[in-house]
C-alpha cells in the first residue's frame, strides 16, 4: 500500500503457528483442579408453567454435588433488565434461571454440579419436573393475534419493540405515483454454528474474594461490567480471560444465564465450576437470528427512477431479549436506502416475541439491508423490462454528490458505489453474460444474473449511539509500550475469533511506530492487561482497534525521537524516524543510520532518566483513546451468475465476483480472507441453512444431520476485485470490513434465482432458496401454465 511500510503487507497471520501445530490454548485446555462440571436441564416443552421440580433422586447420586433451580440462582445473581430509554421499546427482564415458566423448547431449568460431565448428564436423567404445558407461540402472525398467549407475561402483548418514520411529503408521493412497485420479502432464521461452541470456567478465590472468569468472548470488557454487577461485586473483584475461540460470529457478547449460574456457583461452592455445551444444545438454546419478513413499495417515474421508498419489516424475535429488542430491524430500517438517492421514506418496524431461542447479533446483523434495495431495484426493473443495471446506475449516487446525507441522516463519504459497480460488470464482462443468458433461456436453461451494491456500515462511534437511544460507546482504547530491551507490547481492548488480529493489527503498531510487526506483540482478552474497549462486534476491529493502536503508536514514536534528538544534539525530530528498529536521519534527502537502535533509546527512558529532555516522564508507554466518526463505511458490488436445474431445483453458482473497497487494508491476503468467509457464511444461509420449528414450538433442527451448512461443494470459487481507496476521517485510511460479504452474498444470490425463474412468471420470496423449495415453486408455475 502506497505510503506505508508495514501497513498493506501480505504477511502470514502469527497466530498460525500455535494453530496449525496444535498449540492453542481454548477452554477446555485450561485445567483447574477440584473443577466441578455443570449440565443444564432444559425445557422439553415450548411453552409451560413450572410445578415442581423434585431433585431428591439426582441429588442422591454419588459424584452429584448438587442441584439447583430458578428459585436458588435468582438468590445469587440478579436478573438482566433490559430497559434503555427508546421511545417504541417495551422494558424486559431476564432471571438467570426461569423460576415459574419456560419459554422455548430448550430453556434451562435446573443445573447440576458433579465432579464429571458424565454424571451430571446422567443425574439430570433423574429430575422430575412437573410442567403445565401451555399453547406456543410460533411464528410472527401468531404472536399479533388478539386470543395470543403471552410469551413474556409482564407485558401487554408480544409486540415488544414498534417503531415508525416517515419524511413530511413521503404520502403524497405515493398519492399522486402513477406507478408502485411492491416486493416481499422473507429472510429464513438461522444460527451461528461456530466450531466451538459456548462454555466457561469460573474460579472463585475465597481469600481474596476474586473471581477468575474464563470465557470465549467478543468484548471482554462490557461482560466484565455486567457480570460484576449482576453478582453484586465490584469490577475489580472479577477478571475476565478470553481464550483463543474457536469462531463467535456475535453469539459470543452477550452474558448467557448458563455463564452467569456457571459464576454464582463457583462463588457459593467455593470451588471452580466448567460448562461446555453440546452441538445439540447450541444449535437449539444458544442464540438464533435473522427471522425477518419484509414488504417493499417503490413509487417511480417512467424511467425508474424511485421517488419514493415504503419499508415495512417484521421480526421474530423469539423468547427473550438479551439485546434490546428493536436494535437488529432498526438498523435493517435506518441502512436499507443503501447509496441510492432516496428522498422520501417511510419505515415500520415491529418486533415481536415467540416460543423460541431468542435472538441476537449474527455476522451482519444488518444482513438482510441490501437484498431489500437491490431486490427492489430488480423488481422495478422486470416492471419496466429494462436493464437490472442500468436502473441502478439511474438511482445511484454519484462520487461528486459526495459527502451524502441520507433520508435517515447516515452520512456517506469516501464510498465508491459506481465505481464497485463498474468494476464488477467489467470483471463479468455483463454484455457476455447477458447473451448467454438470452442464448439459454431459448434452450430452456433458467440461467440468472444477480448484483447486489452493499454499503456495510463498519464502525458505530459513540454520537450513533446516543442519536439512537442506545446505552454504550463506540470508543476504543489501546496501550503501546517499549519495554527495556526494546520489546514492543502492544494491548487493546478487542477478542480475536478468528480474524487474524495479532498479525494485522501489529501491522497498525509497527507502522506507527517503525519496527518490525513481527516483534510486535499484542496483547488481548484479558480484562486486567488490556484497557477497557467495546470489544469486537460490527467490523470495527481495524477501524476503531486499528485506528486507536496507529494513533498509540505515533504518538510514542514521538517520544522516542524527542529523546533521540536530544541524544543526538538536534532540535527538530522532523530529521529523525524510527525503521526497522533503528533511529535514522535525513541527510541531503535521504535516510541515514545514526549510532541509536530503538533500545538504546528505551535503556536510556527507564534506565537513565536524567539523560531524558526536560518534562519527560521515565519510560516509553501511551495509553491513547479513538473516538471514531459516528459511522464508517466500506462499499462493494457482488455479481453472482447462477443455473438452476429445473427438474431437481438445485443451484449451480457459476461465477461470484465481489469488487470492494474496503479503505486501506491492514493486510490484504487476511482483507481476502474475511471477503471469502463471509461471502461463504451468506450463500451458506442462503442455500439450506433454517432452524425448523414445527407448530408446538419444537426444534426439529438440533443437528447438523437436520441443520445443513453448506460445504467446499457448495461453495464456489470467489474472485476478488480489489478497488480500494482511503477513508479520509479515520487514521491510516482504514475503513474496516468483515460484514459486508454475508450481505452482499445474500443479495446477489436472491437476485440471481429470481432473475432465472423470471421467464416462469414466479419469484423467489423466501430463503433458503433448498432445491425442495425452489421445484415446488416450479412445479406450480409449471401446473400454471399447463393448458
Amino acid at each position: 500500500m502506497s505510503g506505508f511500510s508495514s501497513i498493506g503487507k501480505r504477511l502470514l497471520r502469527f497466530e498460525d503457528r500455535r494453530f496449525l501445530t496444535g498449540q492453542g490454548a481454548y477452554l477446555d485446555d485450561i485445567v483447574a483442579p477440584r473443577c466441578l462440571h455443570a449440565h443444564f436441564l432444559r425445557s422439553p416443552h415450548a411453552h409451560a408453567r413450572i410445578r415442581a421440580i423434585d431433585a431428591r433422586e439426582a441429588a442422591w447420586l454419588p459424584g452429584v454435588r448438587g442441584v439447583y433451580r430458578g428459585a436458588d440462582l435468582a438468590a445469587m445473581a440478579k436478573p438482566l433488565r433490559m430497559a434503555p430509554p427508546i421511545e417504541g421499546l417495551k422494558p424486559t427482564e431476564i432471571a438467570p434461571l426461569p423460576v415459574d415458566k419456560v419459554r422455548f423448547q430448550g430453556d434451562p431449568v435446573a443445573v447440576i454440579l458433579a465432579d464429571d460431565r458424565y454424571i451430571a448428564e446422567d443425574a439430570a436423567e433423574l429430575i422430575a419436573v412437573d410442567y403445565e404445558p401451555l399453547p406456543a407461540v410460533t411464528s410472527f402472525a401468531e404472536a399479533l393475534s388478539p386470543s395470543a398467549p403471552k410469551v413474556d407475561e409482564t407485558l401487554d402483548d408480544n409486540l415488544v419493540a414498534h417503531q415508525s418514520f416517515a419524511t413530511p411529503g413521503c404520502a403524497r408521493v405515493f398519492a399522486e405515483a402513477r406507478r408502485i412497485v411492491t416486493r416481499r420479502f422473507v429472510q429464513n432464521r438461522v444460527t451461528h454454528a461456530p466450531i466451538e461452541t459456548r462454555g466457561c470456567l469460573a474460579i472463585w478465590d475465597e481469600g481474596r474474594q476474586h473471581l477468575t472468569f474464563h470465557v470465549g468472548n467478543q468484548a471482554p470488557h462490557p461482560y466484565r461490567t455486567q457480570l460484576a454487577a449482576r453478582l453484586g461485586l465490584s469490577e475489580s473483584q472479577v477478571t475476565v480471560i478470553a481464550p483463543d475461540i474457536g469462531g463467535a460470529f456475535g453469539q459470543k457478547i452477550a452474558l448467557y444465564r448458563e455463564e452467569l449460574a456457571c459464576a454464582a456457583l463457583a462463588r457459593a461452592t467455593r470451588r471452580p465450576v466448567r460448562w461446555r455445551e453440546d452441538r445439540m444444545e447450541n444449535l437449539a438454546a444458544a442464540s438464533h437470528a435473522r427471522e425477518d419478513a419484509c414488504v417493499t413499495r417503490a413509487a417511480i417515474d417512467a424511467q425508474g427512477r424511485i421517488l419514493a421508498l415504503d419499508v415495512a419489516i417484521e421480526e421474530d424475535f423469539g423468547a427473550y431479549c438479551f439485546f434490546p429488542g428493536n436494535y437488529l430491524a432498526r438498523v435493517v430500517a435506518l441502512m436499507t436506502p443503501g447509496p441510492y438517492r432516496i428522498r422520501d421514506y417511510a419505515y415500520d418496524v415491529r418486533v415481536a416475541l415467540t416460543n423460541k431461542c431468542g435472538a441476537g447479533p449474527m455476522r451482519a446483523p444488518m444482513s438482510m439491508t441490501s437484498w431489500i434495495m437491490e431486490g427492489t431495484l430488480d423488481a422495478i426493473a422486470a416492471e419496466l423490462d429494462a436493464d437490472p443495471a442500468d436502473i441502478r446506475r439511474l438511482n445511484m449516487i454519484e462520487a461528486r454528490e459526495l459527502p451524502y446525507v441520507t433520508v435517515t441522516d447516515q452520512r456517506l463519504e469516501d464510498i465508491t458505489p459506481r465505481e464497485t459497480l463498474e468494476g464488477a460488470l467489467a470483471h463479468l464482462d455483463y454484455a457476455a453474460a447477458r447473451a448467454r443468458q438470452r442464448a439459454d433461456r431459448a434452450r430452456g436453461i433458467l440461467r440468472g444474473l444477480g448484483i447486489c451494491v452493499v454499503v456495510e456500515s463498519t464502525t458505530y462511534g459513540s454520537a450513533f449511539y446516543k442519536s439512537a437511544g442506545i446505552p454504550g460507546s463506540g470508543h476504543e482504547t489501546a496501550v503501546v509500550k517499549v519495554e527495556p530491551s526494546g520489546a514492543v507490547n502492544a494491548a487493546v481492548g478487542l477478542m480475536a475469533s478468528g480474524q487474524g488480529y495479532e498479525t494485522a493489527l501489529a501491522q497498525a503498531v509497527a507502522e506507527g511506530l517503525g519496527v518490525d510487526p513481527a516483534t510486535v506483540r499484542l496483547q488481548i482478552g484479558n480484562t486486567d492487561v488490556a484497557p477497557y474497549g467495546m470489544g469486537s462486534r460490527g467490523a470495527r476491529g481495524a477501524t476503531a482497534g486499528g485506528g486507536v493502536l496507529y494513533l498509540a503508536s505515533q504518538a510514542l514514536g514521538e517520544k522516542i525521537r524527542t529523546i533521540a534528538a536530544r541524544e543526538l544534539g538536534l532540535n527538530d525530530i522532523g530529521e529523525l524516524r524510527l525503521a526497522a528498529g533503528r533511529i535514522e536521519r535525513r541527510l541531503a534527502g535521504a535516510w541515514e543510520a545514526t549510532r541509536l537502535s530503538l533500545t538504546d533509546v528505551a535503556r536510556i527512558a527507564y534506565l537513565d532518566p536524567l539523560r531524558l529532555p526536560p518534562g519527560l516522564e521515565p519510560g516509553l508507554e501511551v495509553h491513547k483513546a479513538y473516538e471514531p466518526p459516528a459511522m464508517t463505511f466500506s462499499n462493494a458490488t457482488h455479481v453472482c451468475e447462477v443455473v438452476v436445474d429445473a427438474r431437481s431445483g438445485r443451484i449451480a453458482i457459476e461465477r461470484y465476483i465481489v469488487a470492494e473497497d474496503c479503505g486501506t487494508p491492514l493486510n490484504p491476503m487476511l482483507v481476502e480472507g474475511q471477503q471469502i468467509g463471509a461471502v461463504a457464511m451468506g450463500l451458506s444461509g442462503c442455500l439450506s441453512e433454517h432452524v425448523v420449528y414445527d407448530r408446538d414450538g419444537q426444534n426439529l433442527s438440533t443437528t447438523f444431520a437436520d441443520y445443513h451448512l453448506a460445504t467446499a461443494v457448495e461453495i464456489p470459487h470467489i474472485e476478488i476485485v480489489p478497488m480500494h481507496t482511503p477513508n479520509r476521517s479515520t487514521p491510516a485510511g482504514v475503513k474496516g470490513m468483515s460484514e459486508g460479504g454475508v450481505m452482499g452474498a445474500i443479495g446477489a444470490l436472491a437476485n440471481a434465482v429470481d432473475d432465472a425463474l423470471r421467464p416462469l412468471g414466479i419469484r423467489a420470496e423466501a430463503l433458503p432458496l433448498t432445491p425442495i423449495a425452489l421445484r415446488r415453486l416450479i412445479r406450480t408455475a409449471t401446473r400454471r401454465s399447463a393448458p
